[in-house]
C-alpha cells in the first residue's frame, strides 16, 4: 500500500473556518481516476485537487480538480489553494506557478506579506465566452424567486465561461438573501437545455457600490451552496468589462455570508487581442494535514 499526504486550507479568507474549504494531494502519482473521485466525495468539500508532474517541464505541475461528483476542467479556489499549499512545501516556483489543467494553462502569482506567502492570484485559462441566454422565469424558479426579483437591466440570465461555465444572474440585495435552490426546477431546466451538458451552476449577485455580493448554487454537482466561487466571479468580471468601454476593471466580491463562511475575492479583468481575460485572487489559511493508505 502507498501512503499519500493531503492538506486542507480555507481559501479567500484570513481566518480558519471561513472561506471555501479545499483538500490538496500534493503528490498524487499512482492514484487512479476512480479513487480520486471517491476521495473527493469522501472528503465532501466542494473540490479536491490532485497534483502530478507536468507534461511540459516548463510548467510547475499538472493539477486535476474533482468536485463531489465529477472532474472539473478549471475552478478558482482550488488553484489559489493548491498554489498556497505547494508554496508552504517549498514548491512555490519563485513566486510564479503554472498549472496544466483540462481548460488550459493557469498562471499563478503568489501573494506575500513580510516574506510569507498568504495567498495567490490566478489568471483564468480562457478568454470570456458567452453561451446563450436562459429563461428568466426558469432561473427564478431554480432560485425560489419570482421573475420580478431578477435584475434584468444589465443583462439577462446567461451562461458564461473563462474556463468552466456558470449561469450568471443579477438580483436585488433582498432577493440575494432570500434565494434558495429548488432541485426539481434545476432538473427541469437542465433537461430542457441539453446544450448545458447536465451542468447548471447558478451564480447570483447583487451590486454593492463598486463591488458585489454573491452566492452560488450547484445542487446537481453535489454543492448545495458554495462559499466562494472564483471561476464564476472571474467570468462575471470579464462579462462586466465586455459590456463597458473601459480597458480594465478591478473590484472586490463577498460571498458565503449566508453560510457563515464569509469569503473575500479580488477581481480583475482586462482586454487582450484574443478577448476579455480575468483573474481572481485572495488569501488562504492552513487548517488540517493527514495521510491515507491506498
Amino acid at each position: 500500500m502507498a501512503v499519500y499526504e493531503y492538506f486542507t486550507v480555507d481559501v479567500f479568507t484570513n481566518r480558519r473556518f471561513g472561506g471555501n474549504q479545499l483538500a490538496v494531494f500534493p503528490d498524487a502519482e499512482g492514484i487512479d481516476d476512480a479513487t480520486m473521485q471517491a476521495l473527493a466525495a469522501e472528503l465532501n468539500y466542494s473540490e479536491t485537487t490532485f497534483v502530478f508532474p507536468p507534461e511540459d517541464s516548463s510548467n510547475t505541475a499538472k493539477v486535476r480538480i474533482f468536485n463531489r461528483k465529477n472532474e472539473m476542467p478549471f475552478a478558482g479556489h482550488p488553484n489559489v489553494g493548491t498554489a498556497f499549499v505547494l508554496a508552504q512545501l517549498g514548491r512555490g516556483g519563485g513566486g510564479t506557478l503554472k498549472f496544466e489543467e483540462v481548460s488550459g494553462r493557469v498562471d499563478i502569482q503568489l501573494m506575500e506579506e513580510a516574506g510569507a506567502v498568504v495567498g495567490a492570484k490566478i489568471n483564468a485559462p480562457q478568454p470570456l465566452q458567452t453561451m446563450g441566454i436562459l429563461p428568466a422565469a426558469d432561473i427564478a424558479a431554480c432560485l425560489s424567486l419570482s421573475e420580478t426579483d431578477l435584475d434584468l437591466a444589465g443583462h439577462p440570465p446567461l451562461v458564461a465561461s473563462v474556463g468552466v461555465s456558470f449561469a450568471l444572474v443579477a438580483v436585488s440585495a433582498a432577493s440575494l438573501a432570500a434565494a434558495a435552490p429548488q432541485v426539481a426546477a434545476y432538473h427541469k431546466l437542465a433537461a430542457a437545455r441539453p446544450d448545458l451538458g447536465g451542468r447548471l451552476s447558478i451564480f447570483l449577485y447583487s451590486q454593492a457600490g463598486p463591488d458585489i455580493r454573491a452566492r452560488m448554487f450547484a445542487p446537481l454537482a453535489g454543492t448545495w451552496e458554495d462559499p466562494a466561487t472564483g471561476s464564476a466571479n472571474a467570468a462575471l468580471a470579464a462579462l462586466k468589462l465586455s459590456q463597458s468601454n473601459a480597458e480594465a476593471l478591478h473590484y472586490n466580491a463577498t460571498q458565503g455570508v449566508e453560510m457563515g463562511r464569509e469569503s473575500h475575492l479580488e477581481l480583475h479583468a482586462w482586454r487582450t487581442a484574443d478577448g476579455v481575460r480575468a483573474s481572481v485572487g485572495g488569501r488562504c489559511v492552513s487548517v488540517f494535514r493527514g495521510t491515507i493508505q491506498l
